[in-house]
């Protein structure tokens, strides 16, 4: 079975995650199929970037989020927007909603640790 996952990246204590198209048997940071998107828990919002284009085409081949994964897509409301496409909206339509969502989440982009070391 393929899973919508994270891989953790990032050095200690700065933990930054890519968000992968992998099997399910394999590890939390080995072999996967493709990056779909990009996760940084320490900016304030989140920083939240997904290649929505792709992720239909996963959802729809049969791929499954983690828990993880499926709590951002209901934050950046991809999942509602995924909906909507099987509803038969166009796909041009809910990308150009998820590009403005996207510029619109980033405030502020330094991270949690920058902020206490000035």
């Amino acid at each position: 079975m393929v899973r919508i996952r994270l891989r953790r990246v990032g050095s200690t204590h700065q933990p930054h995650y890519r968000v992968v198209i992998a099997d399910k048997e394999s590890p939390r940071d080995g072999r996967f199929l493709e990056i779909v998107g990009h996760y940084n828990p320490k900016t304030n919002p989140s920083t939240i970037q997904f290649d929505e284009e792709r992720i239909y085409h996963w959802l729809s081949v049969g791929a499954q989020p983690s828990e993880s994964v499926q709590q951002l897509f209901k934050i950046v409301k991809l999942d509602e927007r995924y909906q909507r496409l099987k509803a038969g909206e166009a796909k041009e339509t809910l990308l150009a909603e998820a590009e403005n969502i996207y510029k619109n989440r980033v405030k502020d982009p330094s991270t949690a640790l920058t902020k206490e070391r000035k």
